[in-house]
């Protein structure tokens, strides 16, 4: 709708009153051509995946809406995504079998294809974990990437209950299938009980660096995400971020919380610290919003998703030059 503006900075939408106008991410423009865009952020609304509690298929809606609340500069970093490249909200890889897990993953990799087709780094919003699967599928096609992960739980399973496509084991698959390299991939955050010892054996026996909560309890932030850049080396990396790493204090909204997580200023200072990777694509997962009606989880999912653009952004501007 045009209309005559008394203050000319109104003209962009970002900056515009934010309970105003229609809810996208970052309240970036929607577009579904993807030509000329660098980076696309895109929601990944199916939770068919999960083991126990669902409601991460309403996580991508409740993202957008709160990611109204970002703005344009990360007054941490300097950062500001948006003058480095070009960015738009560019829908939901949304499937039309959700009922066949197999099959919607296959969707999902399908629309992340043409993504990559295209040459746009892709930054989701989940949705369960088990999306990132066919993801890396799309991505990691030509070649294993390297992955840092943010997790209560190393999701390095197998079968259960007949499957072995759920939340709980996307980087088993996708180091069997060759999409991700073991040993430049970083697990932190990870804890919580247990019901086999050996649940999460094959991070350990296929060399990935497994970094428990009490450890970098202990350590910090900075000295976790300084070996962890060291482990991913200038390879092409993607960063999967899943909510419930977080302690539940912060973000209650998720279908597996686990007590005794991090702070947001933790994974924000981490995620922060990724500058100068060569950062290929990232997802933030798990956040359900009907587990938290306050909204707040999925403004810390919108948080982290907007940290992700920033350090993603950088990366795409020094590869094409700019």
């Amino acid at each position: 709708m045009h209309r005559t503006l008394s203050y000319p900075e109104l003209a962009n939408p970002m900056v515009r009153p934010r309970f105003t106008g229609i809810p996208t991410f970052m309240r970036l423009p929607y577009v579904e051509d993807l030509a000329g865009l660098d980076i696309g952020l895109v929601g990944v609304p199916f939770d068919g995946g999960v083991t126990n509690r669902p409601g991460a298929r309403h996580g991508p809606r409740e993202i957008r809406n709160q990611s109204s609340l970002m703005r344009r500069i990360n007054q941490a970093s300097g950062i500001e995504p948006y003058a480095l490249c070009r960015i738009a909200d560019i829908g939901d890889a949304w499937v039309e079998k959700p009922f066949e897990l197999a099959t919607a993953h296959r969707e999902i990799e399908g629309v992340f294809t043409a993504i990559h087709a295209a040459g746009v780094v892709p930054i989701a919003a989940g949705g369960d974990h088990s999306v990132t699967l066919p993801i890396l599928r799309a991505l990691a096609r030509s070649r294993p990437v390297g992955m840092v992960h943010f997790d209560a739980h190393c999701d390095t399973g197998d079968d259960y209950l007949g499957s072995k496509f759920h939340h709980g084991a996307p980087f088993r698959r996708a180091v069997e299938e060759g999409l991700l390299d073991p040993k430049r991939t970083v697990q932190i955050g990870i804890r919580g009980p247990i019901n086999d010892r050996d649940q999460w054996r094959f991070s350990y026996d296929s060399g990935m660096r497994v970094v428990p909560m009490d450890e970098l309890y202990d350590k910090g932030p900075h000295a976790v995400i300084d070996e962890a850049r060291a482990i991913v080396g200038n390879g092409p990396t993607y960063v999967s971020f899943d909510v419930d790493g977080l302690d539940p204090a912060f973000a209650p909204g998720t279908g597996t919380p686990e007590c005794g997580g991090m702070a947001v200023i933790e994974a924000q200072i981490m995620v922060r610290k990724l500058r100068g990777l060569n950062l290929v694509g990232a997802d933030v997962v798990e956040v359900a919003p009907p587990f938290d009606p306050s909204g707040a989880t999925a403004l810390v999912g919108a948080t982290m998703m907007f940290e992700l653009l920033c350090v993603i952004a950088e990366a795409v501007a020094q590869r094409k030059g700019k």
